[in-house]
C-alpha cells in the first residue's frame, strides 16, 4: 500500500493464505504474479485493479473468483491451473498451456464472470421489485385495512347516532304522551265547574225558595212589628190595632189548647 503507483508485483512462491482490502489500492497494477501459494479467495473488491493485464493465480486453493472480477476490463492473460476451481468456472477457464490459452482464458472469464454478475443484477432486481411488489401488497393492504377500519368507525359512530336518536325520541313521545294525559286529566278535573249548564235549575230553585223564605220571614217581621205596635205603643185603641190585638189572642188561645205546644211551652218556660 506504501508503494501505490507499482505496476508489476510478484508475491509468487509466498505462501499466502489471504490478500487484505488495502492490497486492492493498488489500482496502478498492469502485472500481478500470484502462483504458487495458498489463496484460498481474492478480496471482494478486486474488481479495482481495472489496469490489471497479466494475472497469474497458478497453484493456489481457490474455488471461485469474487463477482467484482468482472470489471476487469483490461484483464487480457489469466492462468488459473492447479486450483479446485469450480466445475464450471474450470471449463469455461480451459488450459493455459501457452500464450493463446492464457489469452482466450482471459476473454472467457471475464465473459462467465459478467455473465454471473448480470445474473445476480437481475435476481438483485427482481427481489428488489418483489419487495417493492410486496411493500406496495402490504400499504394496499394497510390502506384496506384502515379504510375497512374507518367504515367500521363510521358505521358505530351512525349507529350510536340513530341509537340516541331513536331515544330521544322516545323521550320526546313519553313526555309529549305525559303532557297528554296531564292536560286530559286537568279537563276531566275543571269539566264539572266549566260547564255552568247542569247544575242551573238547581241554583234557580235555591235561589227561589230562599227568595219565599226571606218574603216569609220579613212578613212575620212585619206583623211581629205590627203586634208589638199595637200592644205597646198609644195607638192600641185605633180600629186597626183592635183588630190586630183581637187576632193576635184568639191565635194565642188557639194554640194554649194545643196540649203539644202546651207541654213545649211548659218545656221551654222550664228552660
Amino acid at each position: 500500500a506504501a508503494l501505490p503507483k507499482a505496476t508489476i508485483l510478484d508475491l509468487s512462491c509466498n505462501n499466502l493464505i489471504s490478500l487484505p482490502s488495502d492490497f486492492c489500492s493498488l489500482m496502478h497494477l498492469v502485472k500481478l504474479d500470484l502462483s504458487k501459494n495458498r489463496l484460498q479467495q481474492l478480496p471482494l473488491d478486486f474488481g479495482r485493479l481495472v489496469n490489471l493485464q497479466h494475472l497469474d493465480l497458478l497453484n493456489n486453493r481457490l474455488v471461485t473468483l469474487p463477482v467484482s472480477f468482472a470489471q476487469l476490463k483490461n484483464l487480457k492473460w489469466l492462468d488459473l491451473k492447479d486450483n479446485p476451481l469450480d466445475p464450471v468456472l474450470a471449463k469455461v477457464a480451459g488450459d493455459c498451456l501457452d500464450e493463446k490459452q492464457c489469452k482466450q482464458a482471459a476473454v472467457k472469464v471475464l465473459q462467465h464472470m459478467r455473465a454471473i454478475q448480470s445474473e445476480q443484477d437481475r435476481e438483485r432486481q427482481r427481489k428488489l421489485q418483489a419487495e417493492r411488489e410486496m411493500e406496495k401488497k402490504r400499504e394496499a393492504e394497510q390502506r384496506a385495512k384502515e379504510a375497512q377500519e374507518r367504515e367500521l368507525r363510521k358505521r358505530e359512530k351512525a349507529e350510536e347516532k340513530e341509537r340516541r336518536r331513536r331515544e330521544y325520541d322516545a323521550l320526546r313521545a313519553a313526555k309529549q304522551e305525559m303532557e297528554k294525559q296531564t292536560k286530559k286529566e286537568t279537563v276531566q278535573t275543571r269539566k264539572p265547574s266549566s260547564n255552568p249548564r247542569p247544575p242551573q235549575p238547581q241554583r234557580h230553585k235555591h235561589s227561589w225558595s230562599r227568595s219565599v223564605l226571606r218574603l216569609l220571614l220579613f212578613m212575620l217581621l212585619c206583623i211581629l212589628c205590627t203586634v208589638a205596635v199595637c200592644k205597646l205603643t198609644e195607638l192600641q185603641h185605633q180600629p186597626l190595632c183592635i183588630s190586630v190585638n183581637t187576632l193576635y189572642e184568639d191565635v194565642v188561645a188557639a194554640l194554649q189548647n194545643h196540649k203539644t205546644l202546651q207541654n213545649m211551652l211548659h218545656q221551654n218556660s222550664q228552660q
